[in-house]
């Protein structure tokens, strides 16, 4: 059976980039090569407990421009609205501005962007015991 392992997107700035999912989605660097095959700097992140990685992809030969809407990965949270008032504290900018008020019933769910502009889904998941 196929595994799922990790999804790579490219950054301009990948320590920035690092400190940011650190910081904000409680990413964790697994590992660190500064010279792949093809000339890349590459970090993975992980979430503790999850076996996907998002994997940082950087060169200095490379311009990246994501397009809006582009594609998106979705985190999992307990309780959404304290997630995002404590990203609110710590100065990132939650979308749509009114996510309190577009979806009060069922499903949670608000969209962050990163310092190069990808998607992040944030989605009210309660925690498994």
């Amino acid at each position: 059976m196929a595994i799922f392992l990790h999804t790579r997107i490219r950054v301009s700035d990948l320590d920035q980039s690092i400190k940011w999912y650190q910081d904000h989605l409680g990413f964790q660097v697994i590992s660190r090569s500064d010279k792949s095959p093809a000339g890349n700097q590459i970090v993975h992140l992980e979430l503790p407990g999850n076996d996907h990685t998002l994997e940082l992809t950087y060169s200095d030969d490379y311009d990246v421009n994501v397009p809006e809407d582009l594609m998106h990965f979705a985190i999992g949270v307990p309780d959404l609205i304290a997630f995002c008032n404590q990203l609110e504290n710590e100065g990132v900018e939650i979308w749509p501005s009114d996510w309190r008020q577009t979806f009060p019933m069922g499903r949670k769910m608000a969209f962050i962007d990163d310092p190069d502009g990808y998607e992040v889904e944030l989605l009210e998941r309660a925690e498994e015991n």
